[in-house]
């Protein structure tokens, strides 16, 4: 078998209405109920990048060391949706915890480039709201660069 693309991802949730507070609300993401309590947007654009994390790298990027906290439930699966400046990172994250969402760490320029900052989302994935240059650049009449 060879992947073609990632066709969908979701998170499987306990309580409908804080995530679609999270998903819709707070991150912007149009849903639409499909089916009873089954809320989606087929529209979202497609995954730039598929990565295994460790832990551990993921515990150093949220909190600087390399060990998850254990009063914080370790998540399953990471996300990062990425905006369009790295201002827009910094206004997101301020929406979101103005909103009461968990914050894990604040707006920071990563040594490769990429603006991120970390919140957990109500079922427990580690999401990421991020500026990431490369994948912003044209080759002049709008198209992305090879």
């Amino acid at each position: 078998m060879k992947a073609s693309f990632v066709a969908g991802f979701g998170p499987i949730v306990r309580d409908v209405d804080a995530s679609r507070a999270f998903w819709g609300a707070g991150l912007g993401i149009t849903l639409a109920e499909a089916a009873p309590s089954y809320w989606t947007n087929d529209d979202l654009e497609g995954v730039k990048a598929f990565g295994l994390w460790p832990l551990g790298q993921a515990a150093e990027s949220c909190f600087g060391t390399d060990s998850w906290p254990a009063d914080i439930p370790a998540p399953q699966a990471w996300i990062e949706f990425d905006v369009e400046s790295p201002a827009a990172v910094a206004e997101a994250i301020a929406e979101l915890e103005a909103a009461g969402h968990r914050v894990l760490r604040g707006v920071r320029e990563e040594p490769w480039g990429q603006t991120t900052t970390r919140l957990l989302s109500p079922e427990g994935l580690l999401v990421g709201v991020t500026y990431t240059p490369w994948m912003h650049r044209t080759d002049g009449n709008g198209t992305p660069a090879a």
